[in-house]
C-alpha cells in the first residue's frame, strides 16, 4: 500500500502529545511504544516529536524520535549531545541521571513559569497604559485574550503545533476531574492544532468522570472540532461525547492501544503466579488497614495455591510511586519474586504479568496487559474514576474483571472469595479473553489508518 506522502513521509512531522511528560509510567510508555511503532512502520522517514519534560529520556526510549518541551526554542532542531548519549546508552544508563535532573527542576520551574507570567503581566499593563491609542491602529499589540492560552503558557509546544504535519493524542485517563491541569493541558494544544489548520485527533482515549463546569466547557470547545477521537471503553465514553457536543461520525472505540504490546508477549502454557499492584494516590486513596488487609489476602492465596507473588510495577511517577506499596505486601510470603528494575521497557513488564496465573490490580494498565494474555484481574478501586476504568475493561473484554472495593466494610471476606474466583476460572477465560485482545488491536488499527488518511488527504488536497 502506498503512504500518499513522498519517500515514506520525508519532510513530514508527527507531534505525540503524550499522556505523561515524564515518562514514568510504563502504561503510558508501552502506548507511546505502539503509536510510535505503527507511525514508523506508515512514514519511515517522517519525523516523530513527543511533548515531555525529558528530551533525553524520550531518546533513550526511542532513538530518532525528538522530544520536545513546552518551552522549547527550536523543537524541531536536531538532538543535542546529552540526548544523542541517552539514544546510544538506553533508558537503564540514562534514566537514573535524566530523572534526577527533573526532580531538581520540578520544585523551582512553577516558581519561575508564575514569576515570567507576572513579568509578562505587568509590562503588558504598562504598555498600554503608557499607549491607550494603540489597540486602534493596526500594530495593536495582542491582548491576553487574544493571544492563545498556549502561546502564553507553552510557547514551545504552540511552535510544536504551528511547525507540524499532524498532532496526535495519545491515550490516557487524563480526560477527568482528577487530571484538570494535564486535560487542560490536551485541549489547549488539540484546539490550537485545528484553528491552524493542522490535522489533529485521539486515540485510544479513556474519558470521565467530567461534571467539572469549566473543563466540560472546554472540552465541548475542543472536541467537537476533531475528526477522530477512538475510544478505549464504550462504557461511557461515546455517551461523555454526545453530551459534549462531538458528532458520532467522529468517534470509534478500539480498546486500549497498548494491547497490542502486551498482545505480542503472550506465553503458550499458563502461568502459576499471582501478581500484584496495589495504587495508592491521590486519586486513588487507600486507608492503612485496607492496605494491611490487601497484604494479608494475598499472602493467604499464595499460600493456599502454592502460588509466588509477583509484584508489578506499572508508574514510578512523583504522587503514584508503585513500588513503594507494593513490594511491601510480598514481604513475608514463601519465595517472593523480585519486581522489575526501575527504567526498563514496557514490554519487561508485561512479559513478568505473563508468568502469572491470575492478577489483583488497583493499576489499570497491568489489567491491560493481563486481560490480553487471557489472565483474569480482581481489580481494586477506591473511586468512581477506577470504577469506570475496570468496569469499561470488563465490557471491552467481555468479562474477565472482579472489581473489589477497598472501602467495602467486608473486604476480609470479599478480597479472598474474589482471588479464589479468578484463581479457579482462570483457565476457561484463557482462550476468550485472547480473541477480544485480537479483535480489539484490530479495530485500533482501522482507527489509525483513518488518523493516516488525515493526513494523507491534507497533503493531496495541497499537492
Amino acid at each position: 500500500m502506498g503512504t500518499g506522502l513522498p519517500c515514506g513521509g520525508a519532510g513530514h512531522r508527527i507531534l505525540i502529545e503524550n499522556s505523561e511528560y515524564w515518562l514514568r509510567n510504563y502504561g503510558d510508555l508501552a502506548m507511546l511504544e505502539v503509536t510510535v511503532r505503527r507511525i514508523r512502520e506508515r512514514w519511515p522517514l517522517a519525523t516523530v516529536g513527543v511533548m515531555t519534560e525529558s528530551p533525553a529520556l524520550v531518546a533513550a526510549y526511542f532513538p530518532g524520535v525528538l522530544g520536545i518541551t513546552v518551552g522549547d526554542r527550536d523543537p524541531w532542531g536536531a538532538p543535542g549531545r546529552i540526548e544523542r548519549f541517552a539514544a546510544a546508552a538506553g533508558p537503564a544508563v540514562a534514566g537514573p541521571p535524566a530523572v534526577a535532573a527533573l526532580r531538581a527542576r520540578a520544585w523551582a520551574l512553577p516558581k519561575a513559569i508564575r514569576a515570567r507570567d507576572l513579568l509578562r503581566d505587568t509590562l503588558s499593563r504598562r504598555s498600554s497604559a503608557a499607549e491607550p491609542e494603540a489597540s486602534s491602529t493596526s500594530e495593536a499589540v495582542p491582548t491576553e485574550d487574544v493571544v492563545p492560552r498556549i502561546e502564553r503558557r507553552h510557547p514551545g509546544a504552540a511552535r510544536a503545533v504551528r511547525e507540524s504535519s499532524l498532532v496526535v493524542a495519545l491515550g490516557g485517563g487524563y480526560m477527568t476531574d482528577a487530571d484538570i491541569p494535564q486535560a487542560g493541558r490536551v485541549l489547549d494544544l488539540l484546539e490550537y492544532a485545528c484553528g491552524a489548520g493542522i490535522p489533529a485527533a485521539m486515540v485510544g482515549q479513556g474519558l470521565g468522570p467530567l461534571r467539572d463546569p469549566e473543563l466540560r466547557a472546554r472540552a465541548t470547545q475542543a472536541l467537537g472540532k476533531l475528526p477522530l477521537i477512538a475510544l478505549r471503553e464504550r462504557r461511557r465514553g461515546p455517551e461523555l461525547l454526545e453530551s459534549l457536543g462531538v458528532p458520532s461520525s467522529a468517534v470509534v472505540v478500539t480498546g486500549d492501544d497498548a494491547i497490542e504490546l502486551a498482545q505480542a508477549k503472550r506465553k503458550v502454557s499458563p502461568g502459576n503466579d499471582i501478581g500484584v499492584c496495589l495504587r495508592v494516590a491521590k486519586y486513588s486513596p487507600v486507608a492503612a488497614r485496607a492496605q494491611e488487609t490487601v497484604g494479608s489476602a494475598l499472602r493467604a492465596a499464595a499460600s493456599e495455591f502454592g502460588a509466588r507473588l509477583v509484584p508489578l510495577i506499572i508508574a514510578e511517577t512523583p504522587g503514584s510511586p508503585d513500588r513503594a506499596t507494593t513490594v511491601p505486601l510480598v514481604e513475608g510470603s514463601a519465595n517472593p519474586v523480585e519486581p522489575v528494575g526501575r527504567f526498563v521497557r514496557p514490554g519487561a513488564v508485561a512479559t513478568a504479568v505473563g508468568r502469572c496465573r491470575m492478577l489483583v490490580t488497583g493499576a489499570y494498565h497491568l489489567a491491560v496487559f493481563a486481560l490480553s494474555q487471557g489472565i483474569p484481574v480482581v481489580g481494586l478501586t477506591s473511586t468512581e474514576y477506577y470504577d469506570d476504568k475496570f468496569l469499561g475493561l470488563a465490557d471491552m473484554f467481555g468479562g474477565g474483571v472482579r472489581l473489589v472495593h477497598l472501602d467495602d466494610p467486608e473486604l476480609n471476606a470479599h478480597l479472598p472469595a474474589a482471588i479464589r474466583a479468578a484463581w479457579d476460572e482462570a483457565p476457561v477465560l484463557r482462550e476468550p479473553l485472547r480473541a477480544s485482545a485480537d479483535a480489539q488491536v484490530l479495530a485500533s488499527r482501522a482507527a489509525f489508518e483513518r488518523l493516516f488518511g488525515l493526513l494523507e488527504e491534507t497533503h493531496a488536497e495541497h499537492a
